[in-house]
């Protein structure tokens, strides 16, 4: 039985995915297949290389992958994106997605030719930072002949991906979509954060009924796709949601990897 986990995008609140791991771990649930964009590329490349879920989380909190503190030099982003390439290599010391543990798909947007890339083999962590450079923020990332932004632009819950391999398909998703208050849009990041996620929310909630299980912690629109202070809060909230969900489903245990 081939179980497939779907990661959405989110910034600092794909930390909520960490949290929902360890609930799947907790059940037997183990992925064959996983697809990731943005944050989810990151934690699925991680969990599909191997590192457990408390790795995976000293990670986010050691290498603060989404501040906005790298600033880049000659380049169209305030944050340089390939400057975390050391930090994930780190813990994925083979550059390929064929050492990887699970099967790995991770989407990113070329901006040259407007299209949606597919990156499922050959080098890994340039296509993986690639997916989780927010666009604005973010610089792209130069890779062979393509220059990549955040996959969330055109694709930001790419169960498509691995649908067909997989028997069953638990899609976590951390983005908020709520009406907000004018006094929430303060900043520049606040009004770019807004539009990102009110471009990809009307595309992505069509494919929600393709989930076997569907994770959507609450409470996110609290958070920032960008503060880093509130770590442990968002691992417990993806935990909590997790488990509620988990409860109340039928999920058959998938095979351990």
């Amino acid at each position: 039985m081939n179980v497939g986990l779907v990661l959405s995008g989110g910034g600092v609140r794909g930390v909520a995915h960490i949290g929902a791991i360890k609930a799947l771990e907790e059940i037997g649930v183990h992925p064959s297949h996983i697809a990731g964009t943005s944050s989810g590329a990151i934690v699925g490349a991680l969990y599909a290389g191997g590192r457990n879920w408390e790795e995976i989380l000293e990670f986010f909190k050691t290498t603060q992958v989404f501040s906005i503190d790298k600033y880049a030099r000659n380049k169209p982003g305030f944050v340089d994106t390939e400057k975390f390439y050391e930090h994930l290599k780190a813990y994925l010391p083979k550059d390929s997605f064929s050492s990887l543990r699970i099967s790995l798909h991770v989407t990113a947007t070329n901006l040259l030719d407007g299209t949606l890339k597919i990156f499922n083999k050959g080098e890994l962590i340039k296509p993986v930072l690639a997916s989780a450079a927010v666009p604005g923020l973010f610089a792209p990332v130069s890779f062979k002949d393509g220059y990549y932004v955040d996959g969330g632009t055109l694709n930001n819950f790419p169960v498509e991906l691995i649908k067909e391999f997989c028997d069953q398909i638990v899609g976590i998703y951390v983005n908020p979509f709520e009406k907000i208050k004018k006094t929430e849009l303060k900043h520049a990041h606040n009004v770019l954060e807004r539009a990102y996620h009110i471009m990809v929310a009307n595309e992505t909630a069509l494919k929600f009924a393709h989930c076997d299980v569907l994770i959507r912690p609450e409470h996110m629109a609290e958070f920032s796709m960008f503060s880093l202070k509130n770590i442990d809060t968002l691992f417990e909230l993806g935990y909590k949601s997790a488990k509620e969900a988990l409860g109340n489903s039928s999920l058959v245990k998938g095979p351990k990897n």
